[in-house]
């Protein structure tokens, strides 16, 4: 059988796109996300179907490359839409600190220092709002996961492709939920 969403097997119980996420989030990613599912909702899908339109009037819809983009477009918008909107009817929004600020937990900024001395600043998120260039990590994430609980100056190793690597908590803070 043959088809256009055709793939190759996976394994159900190796598959990581199999793996169930979390579902917190903070209340910043929450509003972003249902910022942007009302954005597709009101302004780009009327855009698409407006254009799939002119392009449909325009004769044969065979050959016609506009109305073929916009039609594939207008179904990925219309996607995007109702995953959201399921998402977001599954999270969990997660809109006060935790009783114990000395310690790692959800949507803690955590400053690390590695072997070599050098840190790095993270902070641990729902995986709806991963950012690797804020360096923003899924909570589901093997380092998340490591550094949930601890405390400062403790010790934290991971499995990384390179090997074990060992971090020192040096700083831990929190930003208040209405910032």
């Amino acid at each position: 059988m043959q088809g256009r969403n055709m793939t190759r097997w996976r394994d159900p119980k190796t598959d990581p796109r199999q793996e169930k996420k979390s579902n917190v989030i903070t209340p910043q990613g929450h509003a972003k996300m249902k910022a942007l599912a009302d954005h597709l909702r009101r302004v780009r899908r009327p855009e698409l179907s407006r254009k799939t339109g002119e392009a449909a009037a325009m004769g044969d819809r065979s050959e016609n490359a506009d109305y073929t983009y916009n039609k594939k477009a207008l179904n990925q918008t219309i996607a995007k839409i109702a995953y959201l909107e399921k998402r977001l009817d599954e999270l969990t929004i997660i809109d006060r600190l935790p009783a114990d600020l000395e310690r790692v937990y959800f949507a803690a900024f955590v400053t690390l220092e590695d072997e070599q001395g050098e840190e790095m600043e993270i902070r641990i998120v729902g995986p709806d709002e991963t950012d690797n260039a804020r360096r923003w990590i899924s909570v589901d994430a093997p380092l998340a996961r490591a550094l949930l609980g601890k405390g400062l100056d403790d010790d934290v190793s991971v499995a990384a492709p390179g090997g074990e690597t060992t971090y020192i908590i040096t700083a831990i803070r929190y930003q208040s939920p209405e910032a």
